[in-house]
């Protein structure tokens, strides 16, 4: 009876419960939709690349060596020889290695020189391997497989041939005309920097700049990605690697560098997560405004409750009541938009954005944003159910 009472109550009071609701679910549904995309940016940041053990590069800081290994920005400060790569492979402790070289690129997408390894082992996300869309991977020194950022920007297709430069500026005067590649694969994509990369062999790589008829085995590599046949031998690889005299080498655990590259943007993620807060305090001032307004119109509602015996406090407490069914169904109909606006926008958001958000909102609609939204709601009610408490003591 309570509950039926306050429904006919919002009825009768439509227009401005509809105002208060719709602009209650506004504030929810972009609260809800900012937490939902920090936290699958930063599991998908954290996922770029997984099952990869150690990176190893030359001696430079950790994170300029993710950076250009994983996200392809900067350059590192020296290469690795052919010598050091060829040792770490052929270590008993080493399941597979991926070797990485960068320098070149084409319209301002990097070239990544590599093997045939890249495609079997490389992973991103939760152990997915790199799957192609169409054609296969390199075969010959000038195949090239492309990202899926770069084939549906450019527009390219299976047998296309282009040009790479030298450098990374998008537009480059010194391109390698007389070398042109061939297009023989693009990858499925990813939402990782994998997308937005040209893959080629490394002796394509070098045939770029020396005599690809005379083409030896490369002298040197930018960095190599390491798995290990055992989890146990990590961090012992790790120090052989980084106490080396034979050459100044760094080997980082990935996951590590990634959470701490995470933190240089903890400021970022507090700016969005404070702009949703005043969003929704805002919808909630607005909330307790409406009900306030709305006593005022309500003495005979009132004096009609406590006509049929309705106390004080049955009064305090049916305005609190109102308040919160208005957040309830709020929040309800902002979780229903939130799910079929990702449910309609993910291959969109993949392809055009790189951003693979899942349409799985349930893990940020949690106990604590629950109770933070109806402790909110049930303060906001405070001064209008307070008034009703004490017009039904005159």
């Amino acid at each position: 009876m309570f509950l039926r009472i306050a429904t006919k109550s919002l009825l009768n009071r439509k227009g401005s419960v509809l105002l208060t609701l719709l602009a209650m679910t506004i504030s929810i549904l972009v609260m809800f939709g900012v937490e939902h995309i920090r936290t699958q940016a930063k599991t998908s940041f954290a996922n770029t690349i997984s099952g990869v053990d150690l990176i190893v590069g030359t001696r430079t800081g950790s994170l300029n060596l993710l950076l250009y290994s994983v996200f392809r920005m900067g350059s590192p400060t020296n290469n690795i020889s052919w010598e050091a790569f060829t040792k770490i492979s052929t270590d008993e402790r080493v399941a597979w290695t991926i070797p990485i070289s960068l320098g070149d690129s084409h319209k301002g997408y990097r070239v990544l020189g590599t093997n045939q390894s890249y495609f079997t082992h490389f992973k991103y996300g939760d152990q997915q391997p790199l799957t192609f869309n169409n054609g296969k991977p390199f075969e010959h020194i000038f195949d090239v497989v492309l990202g899926a950022d770069i084939a549906k920007k450019l527009g390219y297709k299976l047998g296309d041939k282009i040009t790479l430069a030298h450098g990374l500026v998008s537009t480059s005067f010194s391109n390698h005309d007389d070398t042109p590649f061939t297009i023989v694969g693009i990858l499925q994509a990813t939402g990782t920097p994998v997308d937005q990369t040209l893959h080629i062999s490394l002796k394509g790589l070098d045939a770029l700049h020396v005599n690809w008829q005379h083409q030896t085995a490369p002298t040197s590599i930018t960095a190599l990605m390491v798995g290990l046949k055992s989890k146990m031998s990590t961090f012992t690889v790790q120090r052989n690697i980084n106490t080396s005299k034979d050459e100044p080498l760094l080997a980082i655990l990935p996951g590590v560098a990634i959470a701490e590259l995470w933190q240089t943007m903890a400021i970022l993620e507090n700016v969005l997560r404070l702009i949703s807060l005043f969003v929704f305090i805002s919808a909630i001032i607005g909330l307790s405004a409406m009900m306030l307004s709305s006593i005022r119109e309500r003495d005979q509602e009132i004096k009609l409750l406590r006509a049929i015996g309705a106390s004080s406090f049955f009064l305090y407490c049916f305005i609190k009541l109102e308040a919160m069914m208005i957040t309830l169904l709020s929040t309800s109909i902002a979780v229903i938009l939130l799910y079929l606006f990702l449910l309609m926008t993910k291959p969109y958001l993949v392809d055009n954005f790189g951003l693979a958000l899942s349409e799985n909102i349930m893990a940020i609609i949690n106990i604590q944003w629950l109770a933070m939204i109806f402790i909110c709601t049930f303060i906001a009610a405070i001064p209008a159910a307070f008034i009703a408490f004490k017009r039904a003591k005159c």
